[in-house]
């Protein structure tokens, strides 16, 4: 801890989660649930995906990845949180802070641009069918998914990088319970002018940008489906979209208020709790959202239980 306005921090107190100490059981059972559930969940569709044949298809391609980021997710949050909770607040240095600010930022930005890859993956498969085969070969595939984890983790080595650059002198207190680009800003001794633009930039082009263009492929999935005559081809089309509009919808509520929207009068506690809804919830529910909703990953499911239970 600092000792005074002259001295580097080497490392920073995070928040407790709760002052009542009578919720410390409750939320510590919570939060290691829900890890095991986002974890094993997406485990399993990963399983899936790799072991069924039937589901070696773009859709499913793209699905694994999201899987793969929310068990990415849930190691970088969850972990410490669990400490923050037991210890009723912790401390985590200065490197620790920024390897999680780096993994968290990297994280949201990769999914956030793959659900606009996920979201023109339903638009070719809906709205051009013919030519479905070439746009979304397997080589195009690949080089969209790598661009998604390249893209985020240049944009989150440039933010990281900045933020190392900044002078941290006290006080050392970060009104969170994670590692944030917006709440660590606040504790800088130096001018974060550069910092607060690279972060603009990445909103503008993470948050607005890929938000729109994914609304702009659902207009136009909505309007095909709608030109659709029989009710049956209506809700088989639906029925390939509507699990990743909900993914979509929950995900962008919950950044968008915590990076896009900060300081307009939200209060720490809302914080905590949006945070918790995309770090935690998110990955918790993705399996189960795109489970309950699809024929195809039910029966690959089901198919990989019954041959585990058969041992």
């Amino acid at each position: 801890m600092a000792a005074n306005n002259h001295t580097a921090v080497v490392e920073f107190v995070l928040q407790a989660f709760t002052e009542n100490p009578q919720f410390q059981g409750v939320f510590s059972a919570t939060f290691f649930l829900l890890y095991l559930i986002a974890f094993a969940g997406n485990c399993l569709i990963l399983i899936a995906i790799h072991v069924n044949p039937a589901l070696h298809t773009p859709m499913y391609f793209f699905l694994a990845n999201l899987a793969i980021l929310d068990i990415m997710c849930i190691s970088t949050v969850i972990p410490k949180l669990l400490e923050n909770i037991v210890g009723r607040g912790c401390t985590i240095s200065y490197g620790g802070c920024l390897t999680q600010l780096f993994f968290l930022s990297w994280i949201i930005g990769s999914e956030l641009l793959l659900l606009t890859v996920m979201a023109y993956d339903r638009y070719v498969a809906i709205c051009q069918p013919l030519h479905y085969h070439t746009l979304m070969s397997r080589p195009v595939c690949a080089f969209l998914a790598g661009s998604v984890w390249v893209a985020s983790g240049i944009d989150s080595s440039v933010n990281t990088g900045l933020m190392g650059r900044l002078t941290f002198c006290g006080p050392n207190q970060i009104a969170h319970f994670v590692c944030e680009i917006p709440t660590l800003l606040l504790l800088a001794c130096d001018s974060t002018y550069l910092n607060n633009i690279m972060v603009v930039m990445a909103d503008v082009f993470f948050g607005v940008l890929n938000f729109l263009l994914t609304m702009l492929s659902y207009a136009f999935i909505i309007a095909s489906i709608l030109r659709i005559r029989s009710a049956e081809g209506k809700r088989r089309a639906f029925s390939t979209c509507s699990s990743h509009f909900l993914v979509v919808f929950l995900y962008y509520s919950t950044v968008i208020y915590t990076y896009i929207l900060p300081g307009f009068g939200s209060s720490v506690e809302n914080g905590k709790v949006v945070t918790i809804l995309y770090t935690a919830i998110s990955p918790s529910l993705n399996p189960l959202i795109y489970t309950l909703r699809n024929k195809d990953v039910k029966v690959a499911l089901r198919r990989l239980l019954n041959s585990c239970s058969s041992f």
